[in-house]
């Protein structure tokens, strides 16, 4: 099972990124997908997670009403599409899968076994 997070890149305040997380080896809509983020300093934290069980969506309230997260199940794909960037949104970006699926928990409390090797977006002001 491989999972991999692209799309970052250098953007400017209030610009937007597309970032993806393509799988191999599973089938991403069976799984609870969770993108997480860590900053340099400080620790890996949740941002935005899509059920397996019925495709509902969870978000950290840093990031509610700009990001938004979708999956494209013919590409075996999901999605965090980020609006409105600011500097504080800088950092390395991963996705992760929990292969038990179903809800996205609170707190991002899911048991995500499979990790992407990050991607780093940086927000310039």
């Amino acid at each position: 099972v491989q999972l991999q997070a692209y799309g970052g890149g250098l953007v400017q305040t209030g610009g937007s990124l597309r970032l993806s997380c393509a799988a191999s080896g599973i089938t991403l809509n069976y799984e609870t997908i969770g993108w997480f983020r860590q900053a340099p300093g400080k620790e890996r934290g949740g941002i935005s997670c899509i059920s397996s069980s019925d495709g509902s969506t969870y978000y950290a309230e840093s990031v509610k009403g700009r990001f938004t997260i979708s999956r494209d199940n013919a590409k075996n794909t999901v999605y965090l599409q980020m609006n409105s960037l600011k500097p504080e949104d800088t950092a390395v970006y991963y996705c992760a899968a929990d292969t038990y699926g179903g809800w996205c928990l609170e707190y991002f409390d899911n048991e995500y076994d499979y990790w992407g090797q990050g991607t780093q977006v940086t927000v310039s002001s």
